[in-house]
């Protein structure tokens, strides 16, 4: 026969149960964070995801009172980070700034050890960007036109960087080849930032690009910019043509950066994240400065 418990040991066991109840309730959640957050970016530094974690991760450290680290983990068109993401404990002190190309190309291009549907909770859209078509000085091309002739001149023999296979700029550049017959030689990078010093040499011919990396090297002369991959100008230099303003009418390659949080993350933290990047994105001086990106920021729901 199982001894009879005490009133105290019934106390005990009913007080354990409530402080279950109690932590586990959305009550209890609103104490996040309480340490620092850790956001994985699947792109190397100088990328503009890394650029756009660093300035929305400011903005959280102000509103949250805790500091949020940015983890760049690069290779594999992003799908290295990504992975971190889904596989991390869902209690959103790792979250995910990731490029559609994780979530949306790379599926349809290998096998992943992750779903990106299934392992992950997504908070919000945070900016939309299109691509800019840059080559080297020594390209005699001073618009799409002229490239496109130069090239149909010499297939083969020119090149296009990429952030990867399978990344928007890769997918950009091979629509481009598409629509305008060019026989052009892909080669593939882990990331943007680390072609910038072959594209510089000269080591590539060209490269669509996210336009906050190569304005300012545009800017400075040391890039000729051609065209952007949006169907409107980008405001950062509006002189610049459109591709479907250039012979391809319609063109239009555009990409955007989400932030996500494991899945399994409770929708009281969800929520307060999405709250607080709503928040940031509608503050006038980050708008300006993903403005001088040539990006802007969206901002909607889960």
């Amino acid at each position: 026969m199982a001894p009879r418990k005490t009133t105290t040991q019934i106390w005990g066991l009913l007080f354990g149960l409530l402080t279950l109840l109690i932590t586990g309730s959305p009550a209890a959640q609103t104490t996040y964070p309480e340490k620092p957050i850790r956001m994985v970016v699947g792109l190397p530094a100088g990328s503009q995801a890394d650029t756009v974690a660093r300035l929305l991760g400011q903005k959280y450290a102000e509103a949250l009172g805790k500091p949020v680290v940015v983890d760049n983990a690069a290779g594999a068109a992003g799908n290295i980070g990504a992975d971190r993401v889904a596989k991390a404990a869902p209690d959103g002190y790792t979250l995910g700034l990731l490029a559609q190309s994780s979530l949306v190309i790379n599926p349809s291009l290998y096998k992943l050890a992750f779903d990106p549907v299934k392992d992950f909770a997504p908070v919000s859209q945070v900016t939309g960007q299109s691509y800019m078509l840059v080559v080297h000085n020594a390209v005699p091309a001073k618009s799409v036109k002229e490239l496109v002739a130069l090239a149909k001149a010499q297939p083969g023999a020119l090149t296009f960087a990429s952030a990867g296979s399978g990344s928007s700029p890769h997918v950009a550049a091979e629509l481009f080849k598409s629509v305008a017959g060019l026989d052009i030689r892909h080669i593939p990078y882990k990331g943007v930032p680390l072609a910038i010093p072959d594209l510089l040499g000269g080591r590539v011919t060209m490269m669509f690009s996210p336009t906050s990396i190569v304005l300012p090297l545009a800017r400075e002369g040391k890039l000729r910019a051609l065209a952007v991959t949006s169907l409107r100008r980008s405001s950062a230099l509006p002189e610049l043509p459109t591709i479907a303003e250039s012979g391809y009418p319609g063109f239009e390659v555009t990409g955007w950066i989400g932030l996500l949080a494991p899945a399994r993350t409770p929708a009281t933290i969800v929520g307060k994240l999405h709250l607080e990047t709503v928040k940031a994105l509608a503050l006038p001086d980050l708008r300006a400065k993903l403005a001088d990106l040539g990006t802007e920021g969206i901002g909607n729901s889960p």
